[in-house]
């Protein structure tokens, strides 16, 4: 294990343990002691840990004693704070500057249960399925495998239970390779949950169950602030409690981040969230909630996509299918035809092109170029059984080369 990576390790360990005595890191690493205490030190200097005798403890923010005391967060005081904390740890380069390619998801992990029917069940109906799943899954985990198996690197923060999935999760995002995560804990919710129908088209049916994902607290969103603070785009949907969301992008903002918001599932509380959001990708459904105009064709969503602009000042992506992706930015349009695609499951058709969206804006692509990569992206992922599963980024640019997809502007 590379030096860098086993002290992001030892802050892991911090977070879960609060404490840890030398003895047992070094057991831990297979090193020595004296390896330990260099990195205890490194570590100390900057602010991140407070050694003891024999051992280490995390350093508590400031801020989360301040949280005890008063019922609002002081921004100012959250932004000089994280400067001395620690994040991806590899974020700067040489001349301190911020290395693109890093992106960071707020969101939720579920268990999903998908049930494959020939066709949706009419009211009162039972049906016999054809095959029933149970797997990984979640808006927040689903958009953060996307975006690393588009090339970026990830951290994801999301609330779970105390329950028996909670190690389904945990062993989930180690074996995707995401090796940067928070996972923060309820003591009184279940790890979230949601049910799934598939039919013989690929459309899908969802009915969730929130649970621990509702939980997130203002302490949690101020241990994430240092993985915003280094990240070039973090990417928050609506399937955690809002008033952790809104202070999430709050942050993200005054830190000068690229913020994503993805308005699903729909809530007429996307619009209190709309003047911390750089970018919003609403659906076909979503963006005729938030525009009050019906969707049917190219024409119809660039009206919405400007009604949208003008509510609230942020870029606007609408994903539209077969349709393809329609895109303003508060000067012009552009429209980028669907990939050709067979489609299995649709399921997770959205998270996969936010993640490949989010990915893409963080190695420094435009906001066109960043959309027809995260479709062609897209295409992929749809003929894929199962929301968690992401095509190699080596598929898509396959897929790019062997599909003339072009950008039309207007």
């Amino acid at each position: 294990m590379y030096r860098d990576t086993r002290r992001e390790h030892i802050v892991r360990l911090l977070r879960n343990k609060e404490e840890c005595t030398v003895s047992d890191l070094a057991h831990y690493f297979s090193v020595t002691k004296e390896t330990i205490r260099t990195d205890l030190a490194w570590l100390q200097k900057r602010g991140m840990v407070i050694r003891h005798h024999g051992g280490v403890s995390l350093k508590k923010h400031l801020m989360q004693n301040a949280l005890s005391q008063q019922e609002y967060v002081d921004m100012s005081l959250l932004i000089k704070q994280q400067q001395q904390g620690i994040g991806f740890l590899t974020s700067l380069d040489d001349k301190g500057h911020r290395m693109a390619g890093k992106v960071c998801v707020l969101g939720s992990f579920n268990v999903d249960i998908v049930a494959k029917v020939y066709r949706f069940p009419h009211e009162g109906e039972t049906l016999v399925a054809k095959e029933t799943t149970m797997g990984p899954g979640g808006k927040g985990a689903n958009q953060a495998l996307a975006a690393h198996r588009a090339g970026a690197q990830i951290h994801f923060a999301c609330k779970i239970g105390r329950d028996q999935f909670n190690h389904f999760a945990r062993n989930h995002i180690e074996s995707i390779g995401i090796g940067s995560f928070t996972f923060y804990e309820s003591e009184r919710s279940t790890t979230g949950c949601a049910v799934i129908y598939v039919n013989n088209e690929g459309e899908n049916m969802i009915a969730m169950s929130p649970g621990a994902n509702h939980e997130l607290s203002d302490n949690d969103i101020i241990q994430l602030s240092h993985f915003i603070a280094e990240s070039n785009v973090f990417i928050v949907q609506m399937e955690n409690n809002l008033a952790a969301t809104h202070l999430a992008l709050k942050c993200a903002k005054q830190m000068q981040v690229t913020t994503i918001l993805n308005p699903a599932p729909w809530s007429i509380d996307v619009a209190t969230l709309l003047p911390y959001v750089d970018i919003v990708t609403p659906n076909e459904t979503e963006a005729s909630a938030m525009s009050g105009m019906v969707i049917n064709d190219i024409s119809d969503a660039m009206k919405a996509a400007k009604h949208i602009h003008n509510a609230g000042q942020c870029s606007v992506i609408i994903t539209m299918g077969k349709q393809g992706a329609l895109i303003y930015d508060g000067q012009q349009c552009a429209h980028i035809p669907a990939f050709s695609a067979v489609a299995v499951d649709t399921t997770g058709a959205g998270d996969a092109f936010n993640g490949a969206l989010a990915a893409a804006l963080a190695k420094g692509e435009s906001l066109v170029k960043a959309a027809w990569y995260a479709s062609a992206f897209a295409s992929l992922a749809v003929e894929k059984e199962g929301a968690a599963n992401m095509p190699d980024i080596s598929l898509v640019d396959a897929r790019i080369q062997q599909q003339n997809v072009a950008i039309q502007t207007f």
